[in-house]
């Protein structure tokens, strides 16, 4: 029996959608990391019950770091986006948790920026506070082992492709580094939006939207840019496509990113036969009612999709695109500052494969 409610939402599912092609749903992935992260920390003694938490957050990292500081009794202090709507601000007063959300903007990008800003007025102003840097700090992906030990013995031996957004970089990054571990061979698959610095497609701007969770205007160094095989691009139609198709087809009733990245997994797993392919649900379809789903007659059969393979950043173009990045290091511009990624409190654990920084 679970002692908190976070225990059983950070519990994910395993669906087989297709022959070998499975589904890694949870209904909210970042309960995960932040519920080991806060054990982690409290156990070093980093942090200590009555403490305040504090990071910024689009939505659902607000909800898991509120569940985690409710779960051990520390205080929780989000710099939220403009996107959180009023269900998670309800939900996040109630939990006790102090929400500070960003004015209206347009532009996502300046959203961001606003934030972390704001962390670290906060920060000069409240020295106590411990910022839980989600974006740049490993201990994040300590949540996934047991994800990965579950996984693993799901799909059985053999090879296995995952795919999922790359986000905070924690998640993919996290299981794919210890299912490698394991030995088999393992692919890992990263799916972005356009517009984003992660990996160079900040120059190509998307009409409708950038997908908020899995990519970025700024650099993260959680994100181990050499772990990765393979990175699809894809535009907000072609998400909105794959998220209408799942539900339709599967009943799986999931957020943006993962109909992004289910896009990408069955076009992987047409192509890998004999393997198995996983790709990550990381939330469920409730935030998306309005923007997505209530636009399923503007859907493309998800059939008549298929990405532009490109060998040059440069020639990243909408609305799907496709690189080999075989293991290269970060773009330039997504190099994390050294500033960013500097600890605060206990430094983070070892992690198998984790190689030295700088």
């Amino acid at each position: 029996m679970d002692e908190h409610i976070a225990e059983a939402i950070g519990r994910p599912d395993l669906i087989r959608v297709d022959e070998r092609l499975i589904c890694l749903r949870f209904e909210t992935m970042k309960v995960v990391s932040a519920l080991a992260a806060v054990r982690h920390l409290l156990d070093t003694g980093a942090v200590r019950p009555g403490d305040t938490l504090l990071d910024s957050s689009s939505g659902i990292y607000a909800y898991a770091l509120a569940l985690a500081c409710h779960r051990h009794g520390l205080r929780c202090h989000i710099v939220g986006s403009t996107t959180v709507d009023h269900t998670l601000r309800t939900q996040l007063a109630i939990l006790g948790a102090e929400l500070e959300q960003m004015p209206p903007s347009a532009d996502l990008k300046l959203d961001q920026k606003r934030r972390v800003e704001r962390v670290h007025e906060i920060l000069r102003e409240r020295p106590g506070y411990f910022w839980m840097r989600q974006y740049h700090d490993d201990i994040h992906y300590l949540g996934y082992r047991a994800v990965a030990e579950r996984l693993r013995a799901a799909a059985g031996p053999g090879p296995l492709t995952l795919v999922g957004g790359v986000g905070s970089g924690a998640s993919t990054g996290a299981l794919a580094r210890y299912l490698r571990a394991g030995g088999d061979g393992v692919r890992l698959v990263g799916v972005q939006p356009f517009g984003s610095v992660t990996f160079g497609s900040e120059h190509v701007s998307d009409p409708e939207i950038i997908i908020a969770g899995i990519g970025s205007s700024i650099p993260f160094a959680n994100v181990a840019h050499d772990a990765y095989d393979t990175v699809h691009w894809l535009s907000f139609d072609t998400a909105l496509a794959g998220s209408v198709d799942l539900l339709r087809r599967h009943a799986v009733f999931a957020g943006l990113s993962t109909g992004a990245g289910y896009a990408a997994a069955r076009w992987e797993h047409g192509r890998s036969p004999g393997g198995t392919t996983v790709f990550i649900a990381a939330d469920t379809g409730h935030r998306y009612v309005d923007t997505v789903f209530a636009r399923h007659l503007e859907a493309a059969p998800l059939h008549t999709l298929a990405p532009r393979t490109v060998t040059s950043l440069t020639d990243l173009a909408l609305p799907w695109a496709r690189m080999e990045w075989n293991g290269a290091a970060a773009p330039p511009p997504a190099v994390a500052p050294r500033e960013a990624t500097a600890p605060r409190g206990e430094p983070s654990p070892t992690l198998p494969g984790r190689r030295p920084s700088g």
